[in-house]
């Protein structure tokens, strides 16, 4: 691990301590507005802090910058659940800002990450300007929409109505959700293997975020006396002059095969007194859309997600597949962990591939911040070329690199952190 160092002036950067906590992370909530948490939120963050992964810049006895990395495995391309950290609980308090105290948080957890033999880093972005500079790029995204039930109508595939649906505390079926989860992480780029304390994330319900509507609501799906999928939701009811204007709120909806998904979606349409179902960050190619008789009325829409930073570049490359041969040298600038800079010979196809330094001549040109957009499949290296981030060096290497890197399944982040 790297050694302490000055985040400053007159701030000094360290790894938290437990009797540290609740003052590092007032100045975490603090900078995000500073709106009280529940006990049990509080509580469960506390749980999930590691804190020998955590850093906070401090001047004397007061915190001035947290940040923070979560021992995840990533979904990549091919199935495999890949060690990455991730990046949380960063903030600089509003007193210290362009002292240089996020670039040394960022500079010291990128070099103990790497120390950690971890690949990768990931985040979610506050603010999306923020973190580019650090060689993070959005690498999936969220389709959110908000449906008008009472005029859209689903149109399911043959069996739908053999799948039983029935209502459930959320807590007491969390293990069989669970369950559900975990068999579609590795169909999915992006995914997160869930790790022990995260589950109770999807449980969590304060009033704080109900904005007016029901506790958390579940109903799980099952076929053959098996759990094939569940749906999570809150209902807020409202009444106009014309009558009954309910919207039921998705918070969280998983299925193992297309009639259990049908079956959950015709249900979520079809929830009593309610006229609006509102979804939010879900995967971009999720099967309603194709359901739906008036995609307009659904009013899709699309957000950045997760952010991926390459933290070492040919181990990265190594731990994925390529859904067609690829045979590429790239010339990645990476001023900010200048070991990966240099030439990378790619080769790999939908069974495996390798990824070494090497002195020949270079088809592409990108940094890694480029690597990481098109790291999970979901942007492609093309759409960059266009925006004039890559540039091709031989002609076809783009053509060819950007089949291969392509995803048949769009990457995901199912929650945030």
């Amino acid at each position: 691990m790297a050694t302490d160092f000055a985040a400053g002036p007159a701030a000094e950067l360290r790894v938290l301590r437990q009797d540290e906590w609740d003052r590092w992370y007032d100045t975490l909530i603090r900078a995000f507005g500073g709106m009280p948490e529940s006990a049990e939120e509080r509580e469960l963050w506390d749980a999930l802090t590691e804190y020998d992964r955590s850093l906070g810049a401090w001047e004397g006895d007061a915190c001035v910058g947290t940040a923070g990395a979560f021992t995840f495995r990533l979904s990549v391309p091919g199935g495999a659940s890949v060690p990455a950290a991730g990046v949380t609980m960063v903030s600089v308090a509003a007193t210290h800002r362009r002292r240089g105290v996020l670039t040394s948080m960022m500079r010291r957890q990128l070099d103990d990450v790497r120390s950690w033999g971890e690949p990768l880093a990931v985040l979610t972005a506050s603010e999306p300007a923020i973190y580019g500079r650090f060689g993070y790029a959005a690498a999936t995204f969220g389709l959110s929409a908000e449906i008008d039930t009472s005029r859209v109508q689903l149109s399911v595939p043959a069996g739908t109505d053999d799948v039983r649906l029935r209502y459930a505390a959320p807590a007491d079926v969390l293990d069989a959700c669970e369950a559900v989860y975990a068999r579609l992480v590795p169909r999915r780029p992006g995914m997160l293997a869930r790790q022990p304390g995260w589950e109770r994330v999807g449980l969590l319900d304060p009033e704080s975020e109900r904005d007016g509507a029901s506790p958390l609501q579940c109903v799980v799906a099952e076929r053959d006396g098996e759990v094939t999928g569940y749906a999570r939701f809150r209902v807020r009811l409202g009444w106009g002059v014309t009558g009954h204007n309910g919207t039921v709120a998705l918070a969280d909806s998983a299925a193992l095969d297309p009639v259990t998904e049908a079956a959950l979606w015709r249900f979520l349409f079809g929830i009593d007194l309610t006229t609006t179902l509102t979804v939010r960050g879900r995967p971009v190619d999720e099967a309603w859309q194709h359901l739906v008789s008036d995609i307009r009325r659904c009013q899709p829409r699309l957000r950045d997600s997760l952010y991926v930073r390459l933290v070492d570049v040919g181990a990265a490359l190594e731990a994925r597949t390529y859904q067609a041969p690829v045979d590429v040298v790239f010339e990645v600038a990476d001023d900010f962990c200048p070991w990966n800079a240099g030439r990378w010979r790619l080769t790999g196809d939908a069974k495996g591939a390798s990824c070494v330094r090497t002195s020949d001549a270079a088809d592409l040109a990108l940094s890694v911040r480029e690597l990481g957009a098109v790291y999970l499949g979901g942007v492609s290296l093309g759409s960059l070329a266009a925006a004039g981030r890559v540039r091709e060096l031989r002609a076809g290497a783009l053509a060819e690199a950007s089949v291969g890197f392509a995803s048949t399944v769009a990457p995901w982040l199912p929650h945030g952190f």
